[in-house]
Parts: structure tokens; sequence; C-alpha cells
């Protein structure tokens, strides 16, 4: 506060002005003393008087806590001491529960049902199960002990406890669990999850063609093919990739991801009302920890309760049911899961062989018509709310089949971009055989390619492939393995590998 904003007539704060808050101070009942002195109110009025030094001392503790607290590291700053870019998004550690946008309550519940599943356990190490701040935690349990719901059982290193349950802490988390047994990382907001979404938006990233030769450095695409991928791709909204079988529309698919930045942050669970929706899947996502901190204290302030991760590739085949579109509660637990769609968020959602879901077509195109138009979407909850969240992610429909005779106009329509994947040029196909033999250490042979398409192809109208050149030389390679010769291509070993993998088509 600038010190022209203080009373001249009050020596007492003329001293806060100029020497700060934060340094010692004489006694505010001796200012107080002075302060009368000064303006000859003698011993008047008791309350006033007293009223007086309970508004300074008021004073005094607001801007105290202003000038001496230790404020909450900033985004830029963490993006400096991670090395990350100006403007990326990096979750900054709560200094409060309300900061978190979490109750005492909730904190309450994950606490003591830890304890009750771990038995025991230090303050550093409940911090750590429930990912926040110990400074937060130490206080709760303190709490907690004077409500004799937890008693300390022993010392720990660095001024903590080894903590355990009494009986009347075993019956409420017994309560706590009936209702959900999850006791996992404190779960993050719904708004705070929507703005990271905002943040860290596919509609922020603008791939180059350098950008797409690098995601697709390991297959062999034409440069016609990646300038109709790029606009695609940056356009972050839906795309159709069709064509013959075999072509690599679904290892197309798989790579696209890679073409955006590398990594984001999601919570490992959002709390929406009482209800726990389990986000951050390991079997989707990928981890990418962070290097650790220098020395023994971290000072990079990052919240927990994020993890960073790959950016998400999900893919969904044949076995792709509505359930698995909708937010799914596991009875036994308590704990809900979060649908494919938001698990995407901020990367891509492959539908592959599109076409041949368990569910209907029409059901599927009825469930994203809208939010493939309106970039939102709306989930139902276990105890019957509603609740609208982003749908942010390249939606890639793959297919083998004609899209007309999938899908209406009224669908077509909403996804901007149709790519055919086409057979390869012969050219092209001579170029897989030869990527091919590097990677299984065969010498290439071009008069051994000369026969394969000579004989089985040109002869019999057998058109290309992509995944050709691929299963041919498996083929040889198995059979050499078996028979224990040299890896190698002539044509006698084309022959029987075209006997075996063309038999019945």
């Amino acid at each position: 506060m600038n010190e022209t904003s203080f009373d001249p007539k009050v020596p007492f704060l003329q001293e806060v002005a100029t020497r700060g808050v934060c340094e010692p101070l004489r006694s505010p009942l001796g200012s107080y003393r002075e302060q009368c002195a000064a303006e000859n109110l003698g011993e008047a009025n008791p309350d006033e008087k007293l009223n007086m030094l309970l508004e300074r001392i008021q004073q005094l503790t607001r801007q105290s806590s202003k000038r001496c607290s230790a404020p909450n590291i900033s985004g830029r700053e963490a993006t400096e001491k991670l090395g990350l870019g100006a403007g990326e998004f990096v979750p900054i550690e709560p200094s409060s529960f309300a900061e978190a946008q979490l109750t005492d309550t909730e904190v309450e519940a994950l606490v003591l049902k830890f304890l009750l599943a771990r038995g025991e356990a230090s303050g550093r190490e409940v911090s750590e199960q429930v990912k926040l701040p110990f400074v937060l935690i130490d206080e709760l349990l303190r709490r907690l002990k004077q409500e004799q719901l937890v008693v300390h059982k022993g010392a720990a290193p660095m001024n903590d406890f080894v903590y355990q349950l009494t009986e009347l802490g075993r019956e409420r988390a017994r309560r706590y669990a009936a209702h959900c047994t999850y006791y996992g990382s404190a779960p993050v907001s719904l708004k705070d999850y929507i703005a990271s979404v905002q943040a860290q938006s596919l509609s922020r990233q603008h791939p180059q063609p350098e950008d797409l030769h690098r995601a697709f450095s390991d297959l062999l695409i034409s440069e016609k093919l990646l300038h109709r991928l790029g606009p695609a791709i940056n356009s972050g909204r839906g795309l159709f990739l069709y064509g013959a079988p075999g072509n690599g529309k679904s290892s197309i698919a798989e790579r696209i991801t890679r073409a955006f930045g590398p990594t984001i942050w999601i919570p490992r669970a959002l709390g929406v009302d009482g209800e726990i929706i389990r986000l951050f899947d390991p079997v989707n996502h990928e981890e990418v920890p962070l290097e650790p901190g220098q020395g023994l204290w971290d000072g990079r302030k990052i919240d927990r309760r994020w993890v960073r991760i790959r950016r998400p590739t999900i893919i969904a085949g044949g076995e792709l049911t509505m359930s698995a579109l909708e937010v799914t509660l596991n009875t036994s637990t308590g704990i809900c899961e979060a649908p494919l769609q938001l698990k995407s968020n901020c990367g891509t959602l492959v539908i592959d062989d599109f076409g041949r879901q368990r569910v209907s077509i029409r059901e599927l195109l009825n469930r994203w018509i809208v939010p493939l138009e309106k970039r939102v979407d709306f989930l139902n909850l276990p105890n019957g709310k509603k609740i609208q969240v982003p749908f942010d992610q390249l939606i890639v429909f793959s297919t083998n089949l004609e899209p007309r005779e999938l899908v209406d106009e009224a669908f077509l329509r909403r996804i901007p971009y149709k790519i055919e994947i086409p057979d390869p040029t012969e050219e092209e196909f001579r170029a897989l055989f030869r990527r091919m033999a590097e990677q299984l250490g065969c010498p290439y042979r071009e008069e051994a390619i000369d026969y394969l398409i000579e004989k089985h192809y040109r002869a019999t109208g057998r058109p290309f492939r992509c995944c050709h050149p691929r299963d041919l030389m498996l083929q040889i390679a198995n059979y050499c393995a078996f028979t224990r010769r040299p890896l190698d291509m002539t044509p006698e070993y084309f022959d029987l590998a075209v006997e075996n993998y063309f038999s019945v088509m």
C-alpha cells in the first residue's frame, strides 16, 4: 500500500509505511497511547479507544499477509522452470482447499478411506496419495486428531507423524466407503478441466508440412496424399478415410496425433457434484513424467492432481458400443469411468472399421451429430444430472466401405474432409519391398520383384496393396527360419508366399 494512504497523524501507521510491515514494529498499544496523546484524547471513552486499537490491528494484519506471504508461482514462472514454451498450460499447486475447489469434507473422505485401507500412514504418504500439498494435509490431520478420528502411532521424519484411525474414525471411513470406495488423487473440478482443454485445444495447433513428414516418417506416403491430409489435420475437425483394405488407413489414423504438440496435462480424476469420474486411463494414455527436480525441494509447484501424457490417440474398432460413449458407473465401487470421447480430448479418436460396430450406424451417428457441429458434448451422470463437456478432438472415421452407403448427406456435411487412400503405384510398391527388406536384413533383388509383379499381379489382374510387401516378406522370413535357410528374395520363395497368402483371396 502506498504510504500516502496512511493518516499522517498516526505515528504507528507512519512507521509501518516507512519501515515495511514485515519488519519488527513497536507495540500497537504503545502507538495507540502516542496517538491519544497527539490528539489530546486523554483517558476518553474506553470503548472508543478499544475500537481504534482493534481497527489498527486488523489493518496491520491485512497488510502483513499481503506483503509477507509467499505468492503461488505463476504459470509463466512455471513454464520457465520447466523449460516449456511461453503460454504453455501448466497446472499450479493450490494454496488452499478452496483454491482447489474442494471442501474439507471431500478431502477428509479420501484421507479416512486411505487410512482404512492402508491401516497406518505418515502425513507425507497421505499427501502423496491424494496429490495435495503436505501443508494442507498436515493441517487437516491435526484437526482430525482433535476430533478423535485419528491418533498418532509414532513420529515420522521431517516434523511428521504416523497416523491411524480410531474406532470413531473407522466407522466414519466405512460410511464414506459405502458411497464410493475411491481414495486416490483428489479430483479436479469440471470448470478447471474445461479451461485446460481450451488452453491445450487442437485448434491452437497448426501443423506444418515438416510436422507431417515427421509424423509419417515410418510410412511411405506420396506428397499428393500428404497435401490432402495436411489441411484436414490442421483443421482439427472430422476426417473420413476410405479406400480398399490394406492400404494403410488405420496406420495413417494412428499417427495423425504425432503432428500436434507432443504432450498435454489431464486430471487424474474429475469431481462433479460428489461423483468421481476417473479420466486418466493407463490403457489409453501414456504418461510422460517431468524430469526430477534438483535438490530435496522442488520449487516448480506443479499440481500433482494432474498428469502429463502424450497427446492421446484412442482407437475403437468393431467392439465399440454405446455404453463406451457414456459415463459408466461401477456399482460395486461407486467410481465412474469417463467415456472415450472425453479421454481423447486434445487428441485423436479413431473409429476403425466404421460400419462394422456392434451398435447400429444410425444410432452411433445420432449420438455424435450434435457434438461434431457444436464441439461440445452432454453426458448423463449416475445421479441424474446432465453436464456439458468439451468435444475437442480430431475424429477419424476409417472404413473400407463406400461412405455414401453408410451415412446420409447430413452427417457427411459435418465431416468436412473425405480422403480416399488409393492403391500404391508400381514404383511405390517396389519402394515398400526395399524398405521391408532393409528392416528384415534381407538382400533386395530387383529380378525377384519383377518376377512377382509379372506372374502374380499382372497375369492375374491382382491390384497392389500397401500391406502386401510386408505380409509376403514375413511369409518368406518365417519359411527361412523354419527350414534354417538364409533369408533371401527368390522366385521360389515368392511362389510359396503367394500360395499361402492369396489362397482364398
